[in-house]
């Protein structure tokens, strides 16, 4: 075992699907994991999820085979070294609008020469099946990503300073909290104009920094338009969605 190659499947035509998870309970993952989705990704900063349930969320991705990919709380750097101390593969940082933000983030999240992370991956190590420590380092300079959100009127406007921190691997897009930004008028608009816009205008510009640029997608519809602009890692709808879908049509189709 090693770290998931999770860099090489975002490469240029590669395309993730992560499934998303703010619910703690172990048999909803297990649900997840099991299903046809690449990747999981935690929600922190929105979701149920406390320390235990992460510990215990990424232990059961990586024994099950996939990547864990985790959204952080704003600003919590702490977190983000912990969580890949844990095991996983890829963290999230909300709200990042200024360069010197994204190098906060990557400090914390990437070891030297990128940033400066602290040495101490037990659990990884174990977790990912590496019995020398250092290959573990070695590999998680490459291996482990670190996505800076994009989601303001600040951040699309010093998005290619973002874009230009070292150690940065790409952008996570928030549509929501960018169309509500992007308004005006705190208008929740994520399919409008003014955010699809934003949304090419993020991904054609990761590209050409030579970054990945990656996605929230609220309907499997808005997954593939995503794709179409160039995003090569789209988290679809989530696991509280999917649960209440069910429960509503389950009953619909019983009383149709």
């Amino acid at each position: 075992m090693a770290l998931p190659r999770l860099r090489d499947r975002l490469g240029e035509g590669g395309f993730v699907v992560s499934a998303w998870l703010g619910l703690i309970d172990p048999v909803v993952h297990e649900a997840f994991l099991r299903a046809d989705f690449d990747a999981v990704t935690f929600d922190v900063q929105h979701g149920l999820h406390d320390t235990a349930s992460l510990r215990a969320g990424i232990e059961r991705a990586v024994l099950l085979g996939k990547p864990a990919l985790v959204r952080l709380p704003i600003e919590d750097r702490a977190l983000a070294a912990r969580l890949l101390d844990f095991g996983a593969s890829a963290v999230m940082m909300p709200m990042i609008e200024t360069a010197d933000e994204a190098r906060a983030f990557v400090a914390v999240a990437k070891y030297p020469p990128f940033g400066q992370r602290s040495y101490g991956p037990t659990r990884a190590g174990e977790l990912h099946g590496y019995a020398d420590r250092a290959d573990y380092v070695t590999d998680a300079r490459n291996e482990t990503l670190a996505f800076a959100m994009i989601e303001t009127g600040a951040s699309v406007d010093n998005l290619d300073a973002i874009l230009a921190v070292d150690g940065l691997d790409g952008v996570f897009v928030g549509p929501s909290d960018l169309s509500i930004a992007l308004s005006g008028d705190g208008t929740l608009d994520p399919r409008g104009a003014q955010a699809e816009a934003a949304i090419k205008r993020i991904a054609a510009a990761t590209s050409a920094a030579g970054k990945i640029a990656t996605i929230y997608a609220a309907t499997p519809e808005d997954a593939k338009r995503y794709r179409e602009y160039g995003y090569r890692l789209v988290c679809v709808s989530s696991d509280q969605a999917v649960i209440a879908a069910g429960a509503r049509a389950l009953a619909e189709a019983v009383r149709g």
